[in-house]
């Protein structure tokens, strides 16, 4: 697994989101966007995590940073989660994982000595010309937001 790091150029991508309309990285020129790489809809962590970013929107939204939550989740899953956790951000489907592959978040996990390949949740504060800022890599999921905002606000 060979992830990205700050100072490179983010991959361009179109994926759908939960209403299966095309989103693409290059639609937010002008913006910051969190792209916040999650394993799962609807887990506990993943929902923590959700959650902390949804409760946090007014400052993200002041910092002109915009979320997109990225999981290999297919697209009618979504607006399950973000009808029940009231989401007040776009997710997206990359169920080819195509994306988490370019970003290089996709790879070799391990659960009670088991291993398979999966998405780390990793995420990614791209600028206003599409380079990578920021990773993120480094947080328990309840801490994610503050994590984003202690950055945003240094």
């Amino acid at each position: 697994m060979n992830t990205l790091t700050a100072g490179t150029p983010a991959p361009a991508f179109t994926l759908m989101n939960q209403d299966n309309e095309p989103v693409s990285l290059s639609d937010f020129k002008g913006k910051k966007v969190l792209a916040y790489f999650y394993p799962k809809a609807m887990t506990p962590g993943c929902t923590v995590q959700a959650c902390g970013l949804r409760d946090s929107k007014a400052e993200l939204d002041e910092k002109n940073v915009v979320v997109l939550g990225i999981s290999i989740d297919p697209v009618k899953r979504l607006p399950k989660f973000i009808e029940r956790d009231n989401l007040n951000f776009t997710l997206l489907s990359d169920e080819d994982h195509a994306v988490a592959e370019q970003f290089g978040v996709w790879g070799l996990k391990s659960v009670m000595g088991r291993e398979y390949n999966g998405l780390h949740r990793i995420s990614f504060l791209i600028d206003e010309n599409g380079t990578i800022e920021h990773v993120f890599n480094k947080f328990k999921t309840k801490d994610h937001h503050q994590v984003v905002l202690d950055y945003l606000n240094q």
